[in-house]
């Protein structure tokens, strides 16, 4: 199955993550790694790279960008997204992970699992953007999908 078996993320200039969005970020890093379903489908004709894949995510010129690689570092395919699509979602995520991480110092377990189910929620929303983003140009998972979606709320410019 063709899959991510390296990440890289370019963040130079980013701002500096809370320590609780470091955590996350280190754990989807993690969760990815371990396992993933990404794909990238042939082009004109030509067949689909089979993988395993190096996946840069980086911010250039104010968009979003996929540049995938071949396990030994061959250039595949790169992609620019626009970071429109995703805003409030992600100011949405950000939100709610605040009033999370607030949640689990001072209130009771029911109320914590009732922000948690809208902070899944909210996650969910931003998995599928990104799969309707990334549509024709690479296959992926809503599990892949999700911990994609934590690192583009990472990287995106305006929180």
């Amino acid at each position: 199955m063709p899959r991510i078996i390296r990440l890289d993320i370019e963040d130079t200039g980013q701002y500096a993550p809370s320590p609780e969005i470091e955590q996350e970020r280190k754990v989807a890093v993690f969760d990815l790694l371990e396992d993933n379903s990404f794909a990238i489908p042939g082009r004109e004709g030509a067949p689909a790279p089979e993988g395993p894949f190096a996946l840069t995510l980086a911010v250039r010129d104010g968009r979003l960008v996929f540049d995938t690689a071949t396990e030994d570092g061959a250039k595949v395919a790169e992609f620019h997204l626009s970071f429109g699509p995703f805003k409030q979602a992600v100011k949405d995520y950000f939100q709610i992970c605040a009033s999370y991480f607030e949640a689990v110092k001072k209130l009771p377990p029911s109320q914590i699992e009732a922000i948690d189910m809208a902070r899944r929620g909210i996650h969910n929303e931003g998995a599928r953007i990104l799969q309707e983003r990334l549509e024709g140009k690479a296959a992926l998972d809503i599990d892949t999908a999700r911990r994609l979606f934590t690192l583009v709320c990472v990287l995106t410019p305006v929180k």
